[in-house]
């Protein structure tokens, strides 16, 4: 909020002078030489001094690296370091609870495993037998 709101007073500004150039632009044609060669010169420097303004503000935000416009560090109060902590704090929210739910999915796989396996007709240590891997293997070649 607060850069637009420079942003607002800088277009004012600039307004503002148009206008006031525009009324001082007039009445120069009635001026002596060496006045209108002194306005002429003063002018070059304010243009030049205006110009160099913006580009301190561009270098300012690279330097930086956006962080004023992105975490909004700027004058805007405890509603804008509350807006910037609002993201970061559901991210880790979002991360803890997918660590939970994907816990409870590999816990629940593991028990269909073991219910399957003691709930069968064969005792366990038939599983690690390498004949019965083997008849496993042939059988499932046969039934195709």
């Amino acid at each position: 909020m607060t850069i637009s709101y420079q942003y607002q007073q800088q277009v004012a500004q600039d307004r503002f002078a148009l206008r006031l150039a525009a009324r001082l632009s007039d009445a120069a044609d009635e001026l002596p030489y060496d006045i209108s060669e002194r306005l002429r010169a003063t002018r070059e420097r304010a243009l030049g001094q205006r110009r160099v303004a913006p580009a301190r503000m561009r270098a300012r935000l690279a330097l930086s690296g956006g962080s004023e416009l992105a975490l909004g560090a700027g004058d805007g109060g405890w509603w804008d370091r509350l807006a910037s902590v609002v993201p970061l704090l559901a991210l880790v929210v979002g991360l803890i609870s997918i660590n939970i739910i994907q816990n409870d999915n590999r816990a629940s796989e593991l028990a269909e495993i073991d219910a399957a396996l003691l709930t069968d007709d064969l005792p366990p240590a038939a599983y690690t037998d390498p004949g019965f891997a083997q008849f496993l293997r042939t059988s499932s070649i046969q039934v195709q």
